[in-house]
């Protein structure tokens, strides 16, 4: 479609493909704070943050959030790549609006087929977080490469940790973990998010949530008590934790930072990740998003190396071979386009 006219108003068929696309991002405990809706030109489409799905005792900030909707972004630029589209991002458009965290305007075609390097919009609907044991085999530095590649492209420094560095986050992560699940009002945050079955309600009972966790999605833990998944708290009795398992011995482990620490950062480490995360997807490679140390302002601190310089690591990444995760249920589109 290169090349093509195209008509600028967005059809009803590019409004859906669009928000199905920006509402298959990850979100933390799969909160999918966003709604879009057309711009009043019809050209475009405004992206809202949806403070009602907001996780505060994780997330005090409001850095989550803005993750999330950073990888709605990164999304909507793909999905408008397939509609031959050209996008025009503007983050935060408007001070009087703080929902307001991007607007992006689709009216010019497509300058190249594949504005990544690769079609990318498959891997939206085939990337799942991956909560199980990986195999004992690295990902190869070729493939690293395309990855540190794909964060610089969005601004962000992707750095593989070694050996030394992989202990010291597994430590800060173990602290984190440990102190979120000794901490009860977090403890029940947390549960508010899992889902008993899909569309179910956090006790259990049928219903159309369209969020959330489902327990079989969850993943065992480490037999070894090596790697720190997040332990997800509160099962029912007849939903018990899935039997532990060995995971990696040493895992891959890389930090996504920030020069600046602000919601620019972060809807543009939102952007960073859905890049690598999709691309990683195109390889076969596996992803977890380690979340626990960024939500305690010593431990997130502590993430940094020393030897980088000043910076904010925003998320630890988890990647390598193995299952390919559950899926997660996703909001109807009626909800995502306009709804409040």
């Amino acid at each position: 479609m290169t090349g093509t006219s195209l008509p600028l108003t967005l059809t009803p068929a590019d409004l859906q493909l669009l928000a199905l696309a920006g509402g298959a991002a990850p979100s933390l405990h799969n909160s999918q704070p966003w709604r879009f809706t057309p711009t009043p030109d019809g050209h475009g489409l405004a992206v809202h943050t949806d403070p009602g799905r907001a996780v505060p005792l994780a997330d005090p900030t409001g850095a989550a959030q803005h993750i999330a909707v950073g990888a709605a972004v990164f999304n909507l630029r793909v999905a408008a790549a397939r509609l031959g589209r050209d996008p025009v991002v503007r983050l935060l458009p408007d001070e009087a609006d703080p929902t307001l965290l991007a607007v992006l305007d689709l009216a010019a075609p497509a300058r190249s087929r594949r504005p990544f390097g690769r079609d990318l919009y498959p891997a939206i609907t085939a990337r799942h977080s991956s909560r199980q044991p990986f195999a004992q085999r690295d990902v190869p530095e070729a493939v690293l490469g395309e990855l540190i590649g794909a964060a610089g492209e969005e601004g962000l420094v992707l750095a593989p940790l070694e050996e030394a560095g992989v202990r010291r986050v597994l430590a800060l992560t173990a602290e984190a973990e440990h102190r979120n699940t000794a901490d009860p009002a977090r403890s029940a945050e947390t549960r508010d998010w899992l889902r008993a079955g899909p569309g179910a309600a956090p006790d259990g009972t049928p219903g159309a949530a369209g969020d959330g966790i489902p327990y079989e999605a969850l993943g065992p833990q480490d037999h070894d008590a090596r790697v720190p998944m997040r332990e997800f708290a509160g099962r029912p009795p007849h939903r018990p934790a899935q039997p532990s398992r060995r995971f990696e011995a040493l895992p891959q482990l890389c930090t996504l930072a920030t020069g600046g620490d602000g919601p620019v950062d972060w809807l543009a480490t939102g952007q960073a990740l859905q890049h690598v995360w999709l691309l990683a997807t195109v390889h076969g490679v596996r992803l977890t998003v380690w979340h626990q140390a960024v939500e305690w302002p010593d431990t997130r601190w502590a993430l940094r190396d020393p030897a980088e310089g000043p910076g904010h690591v925003q998320l630890v990444l988890r990647v390598g071979y193995g299952p390919p995760g559950a899926a997660t249920p996703r909001r109807p589109v009626t909800e995502l386009l306009g709804g409040s």
